[in-house]
């Protein structure tokens, strides 16, 4: 019953919860498996393969992390061919940019069953896989709760008041008003730049929880996610409490001023009247990918969680607060979130991390990264 091992039980707690709750809003006891399983699983974890190899290779001596792979590359030079050609059919099915990313990952992966055999390799596979899943079960709850609590809880009852505080903070301006103005004295390629980094914020969940597990183990990767999940279900209870949408649900003139081009401006007219029909009680099919939680800001916390695990290797720290600043900025511009969801998400980071995130002992006993990949 240590508090780093709360999370489990309150896991526990809510998936034994799960069915009665969704039940009681006539909710369906199903999910998009195709659509959370490919996202999670395939579109997710690879990008965070290459970020876990560009995050070794910014804060992990190069020496132990490219010494072995150049060393045989080197000795056999006709190696490099069958990767050459790997990445030019990538780039002729798919993107330049995926073709990378496919191909690093590869090579990654090819290192890793080259560097760990037998029961290394294996203590390294599950080392990633069981947080990894528990990961992605903890996440449905998350999805399935959030969709319940707005059927309870009308979604727009606090969004005035939210706007109302950061009026107060921001000395009379909004959120609105600083986005609106920045569509009109930038370029959409600044718009494109900003989602990317919104977007990219995921990447950073999925690389720490491969460096974590390859380099201290199973029990502090679980750990990781526990810490993660944690802060979803503190920020579940927040939710519960002051449900609220963002600030573009109250803004009349967003969706004829802001580029319609956006991924994140179809996010945000496609969410508006699922919020509206989950209130209305209205018949859905399944539970997917809708997330409705504005405050806190889940987009700071996790960053925030991430920087407390990977505070170690200062290089990479010191990126990755680098590129939180900037996830700052696109929060803010593209409308997701209000300065206060910004300031609790903060607060709900570091009781995640008091709670769950301790070193909760010595960690288990596999090689270190630079070894293992």
């Amino acid at each position: 019953m240590k508090p780093h091992y709360w999370h489990y039980w309150l896991s526990l707690l809510l998936a034994l919860a799960l069915v009665p709750v969704l039940r009681s809003q006539h909710l369906p006891l199903k999910f998009d498996w195709i659509t959370l399983g490919v996202a999670y699983w395939c579109l997710l974890a690879a990008p965070s393969i290459f970020v876990a190899v560009v995050l070794c290779l910014i804060g992990l001596p190069r020496w132990q992390v490219l010494g072995p792979f150049l060393a045989r590359y080197r000795a056999n030079p006709l190696r490099i061919v069958p990767l050459l050609v790997y990445f030019a059919i990538l780039v002729w099915v798919t993107t330049w940019m995926s073709a990378l990313i496919l191909t690093v990952d590869a090579v990654a992966l090819l290192e890793l069953l080259h560097r760990q055999r037998g029961q290394e390799g294996r203590r390294a596979t599950v080392a990633v896989l069981a947080p990894a899943a528990y990961l992605f079960l903890g996440f449905l709850m998350v999805l399935a709760y959030n969709c319940a609590i707005v059927s309870v809880r009308f979604n727009f009852a606090t969004d005035p008041a939210l706007a109302a505080i950061d009026r107060w903070l921001l000395h009379g301006h909004s959120v609105s008003g600083l986005a609106h103005w920045a569509v009109q004295a930038f370029p959409l390629t600044i718009f494109r730049a900003l989602e990317f980094i919104y977007f990219g914020m995921f990447l950073q969940i999925g690389a720490t929880l491969i460096l974590v597990a390859l380099c201290d183990g199973r029990t502090r990767a679980l750990q990781f996610v526990g810490t993660i999940l944690m802060s979803y279900y503190l920020a579940l209870a927040i939710f519960y409490i002051w449900p609220a949408q963002g600030p573009y649900s109250l803004c009349p003139s967003h969706f004829s001023r802001f580029p319609s081009s956006l991924q994140s401006y179809n996010i945000q007219k496609t969410l508006i009247p699922h919020a509206l029909a989950l209130w209305h009680h209205e018949a859905i099919s399944r539970i997917s990918t809708d997330y409705f939680i504005a405050f806190p800001c889940m987009h700071i916390v996790q960053p925030i969680i991430v920087l407390w695990f990977l505070r170690r290797w200062r290089r990479i720290a010191v990126a990755l607060a680098a590129y939180d600043v900037l996830l700052v900025a696109a929060v803010l511009l593209l409308e997701m979130h209000y300065v206060i969801d910004v300031l609790v998400g903060l607060l709900v980071a570091a009781f995640a991390i008091t709670i769950a995130g301790a070193p909760a002992g010595c960690p288990e006993r596999v090689p270190r990264f630079p070894s293992a990949l």
